[in-house]
C-alpha cells in the first residue's frame, strides 16, 4: 500500500509543515488517512515536538521565543485533533 501523502509530500514533510503553519490538521484532512498513516503522523508529530523542545531556548530574543511557542502550539493542536480523530475511528495510537 503506498504511503499517504498530502499535496505530494511524505508524512515527515507534512509534520514539519504543520509545525511551520503551512498545513493545518483537521478532521477533513485526516479523513483520507488510513490507520497506518494516522499512526505514522502521530509518531512524526511527537518526534517534532521533542525536537522543538530540545532546541536551546532563546533567552533574550522575543521574536524567537514567540516563533518557538507558535511551533509548539501548532504541533500540540494537531496532536489533539489527531488523537480525537483516532479515538472516533477506534485507532490505537
Amino acid at each position: 500500500m503506498p504511503e499517504t501523502t498530502i499535496r505530494g509530500k511524505s508524512i515527515a514533510a507534512v509534520g514539519r509543515d504543520v509545525a511551520e503553519g503551512y498545513i493545518f490538521v483537521t478532521p477533513l484532512v485526516l479523513k483520507r488517512f488510513d490507520t497506518d498513516s494516522i499512526k505514522d503522523l502521530h509518531n512524526v508529530l511527537i518526534k517534532i515536538q521533542k525536537e522543538i523542545r530540545m532546541e536551546q531556548f532563546p533567552q533574550n530574543d522575543i521574536l524567537a521565543i514567540r516563533q518557538r511557542n507558535l511551533r509548539l502550539q501548532r504541533v500540540h493542536q494537531a496532536l489533539i485533533v489527531l488523537k480525537n480523530t483516532a479515538r472516533e475511528r477506534r485507532v490505537m495510537l
